[in-house]
């Protein structure tokens, strides 16, 4: 099994260790006051918000070359909650994967909210589906093993590039949520 660190413990921080620890991988939980601890996991789950994702490279760039860095973030303008703020031809992943040349970033987690992972469905839907998008297969299959081991459902959404398509779609959903127009434990969902 994995060693999976998670950089947050808000909501989709905690959710995301209860999925990993439930498909029977070992994870690390470290929060923003534990800069001193050392990222110890083969996979790296940023589960902060995009605003404070410049600091976590900053701080710990260094300890995340070599791993499997998975961006959860929805990079919305939160003051407005009417749109991205990365360039329209650009995503928040890859931002992340220029700064960190060393790692292999993947897309995932971001069209999910934290109550349809603990469930393990959206809207009746079984089980909940995690897209993820990224350069690296191999990456791409670790997580996938991960997230399946869960009971979980993995999709492959391509290459980093499909990330702005993801994010597109996180935020779509986020507003609908915000706007009380589907609930947090809805969403969409992939049936095949």
């Amino acid at each position: 099994m994995a060693h999976v660190s998670i950089l947050g413990t808000g909501n989709m921080g905690q959710a995301i260790a209860g999925l990993v620890a439930g498909g029977g991988s070992t994870v690390e939980l470290l929060g923003e006051n534990d800069t001193a601890t050392p990222v110890t996991g083969d996979v790296v789950i940023l589960a902060v918000p995009y605003g404070a994702v410049a600091d976590v490279v900053a701080q710990r760039g260094d300890q995340l070359a070599g791993k499997v860095v998975v961006d959860i973030t929805n990079p919305l303008d939160f003051e407005t909650f009417d749109s991205l703020v990365v360039p329209a031809d650009g995503s928040a992943a890859a931002e992340i994967a220029a700064a960190l040349p060393q790692s292999r970033v993947l897309k995932a987690f971001n069209t999910t909210f934290a109550a349809t992972l603990a469930s393990g469905t959206v809207g009746g839907q079984q089980p909940t589906t995690v897209l993820i998008a990224g350069d690296d297969d191999d990456a791409k299959s670790q997580l996938a093993g991960i997230i399946t081991a869960s009971g979980l459902r993995a999709v492959d959404a391509g290459p980093l590039r499909r990330a702005r398509e993801l994010e597109a779609l996180g935020f779509l959903q986020l507003t609908l949520a915000a706007g009380e127009q589907v609930a947090w434990t809805g969403g969409f969902a992939v049936v095949s």
